[in-house]
């Protein structure tokens, strides 16, 4: 568990409602445990997400402290701000604001449109509806409210973090790259990404599941994943879109997950010759983006940024 909207609650990892009794989220507890131990034959994963989720809610004041909203831990190499803070469209705000707003001078990368803007969007209408429409909603981030929000709904706003995540490394890459932000996919709905540098054009999506995920049969497996859900087409159609509309060929189509969703830091996807899509870890993004896995060869950054800026179109 870390601390992503989209993560399972401590109530869902060990199986109880928010509504439980403390004498039954303390059996639910000692059944997960003893269901999960690895000298049991279970997951360490999994038996460390309980181990989890009961210092989070397993003592009065602890689970007092998470219904109300505290947030009382940061995700494992992450810093910055937390609590609802940390969840708000202008939390991440230094990574590609305006000159002015940054705390650095340093050349950042050319941003166009408003990553995870879309997906904000999408999240606060769902949200509304779920609250119930005409209901007011003092703070749509707070967290006691987001927790308390089905996963699917949560989920949505961790796809918005997710971008905002790739929108800050790649405006770290310098004024040698550009990348342009939600994109229109036409029927195929949207591009998270696009991002140019000298190695090439790439496709990319951002996406956090809320669990580990692996690769099986060419696609994206793992447990949280909606039925039917199929992230490597889903993201290889949406490429396609693009690059019929703007005639503007992609190098390669990433995947960009956090960091805990794998245990690699690039995954192939289809042949090592030619894949159809790599599965990044976030903090592996930049090596990936400044040519490391890249075919040999650069692109024509110039040419190529006119004429994406000449034919490309957001959501």
């Amino acid at each position: 568990m870390t601390d992503s909207p989209a993560d399972a609650t401590p109530y869902e990892v060990l199986g109880v409602p928010s509504s439980a009794d403390d004498d039954a989220l303390r059996r639910a507890y000692r059944r997960a445990a003893r269901e999960t131990h690895p000298d049991l034959g279970g997951d360490a994963q999994r038996f460390r997400q309980v181990q989890v989720a009961w210092e989070r809610i397993g003592t009065p004041a602890a689970r007092r402290a998470y219904d109300a909203g505290s947030r009382t831990s940061t995700p494992q190499g992450a810093s910055g701000p937390s609590g609802s803070a940390a969840w708000r469209p202008d939390s991440g705000r230094d990574a590609y604001a305006p000159p002015a707003a940054r705390r650095d001078s340093r050349p950042r990368a050319r941003s166009h449109g408003h990553p995870g803007g879309r997906s904000r969007e999408v999240f606060l209408q769902a949200e509304r509806e779920w609250v119930g429409l005409g209901d007011p909603i003092e703070d749509p981030y707070d967290p006691a409210l987001v927790r308390s929000a089905p996963r699917h709904i949560r989920r949505l706003l961790g796809e918005a973090l997710a971008e905002e995540a790739t929108a800050a490394i790649v405006a770290d890459m310098g004024i040698g790259v550009t990348v342009w932000h939600d994109l229109d996919a036409g029927a195929e709905g949207k591009l998270d990404h696009a991002v140019l540098t000298p190695s090439g054009l790439w496709a990319v999506e951002s996406i956090d599941w809320g669990a580990p995920v692996r690769i099986e049969h060419g696609e994206i497996a793992g447990e949280t994943l909606a039925p039917g859900e199929r992230p490597v087409k889903e993201l290889v159609r949406a490429a396609r879109a693009v690059q019929k509309q703007t005639r503007v060929k992609f190098t390669g189509r990433l995947l960009v997950v956090p960091d805990a969703a794998v245990d690699e830091d690039v995954q192939v996807v289809g042949s090592p010759r030619k894949p159809t899509a790599l599965v990044v870890r976030r903090s592996a993004l930049g090596q990936v983006l400044n040519g490391v896995w890249s075919p040999e060869g650069s692109v024509d950054v110039f040419d190529v940024r006119d004429r994406l800026q000449q034919t490309v179109r957001f959501v």
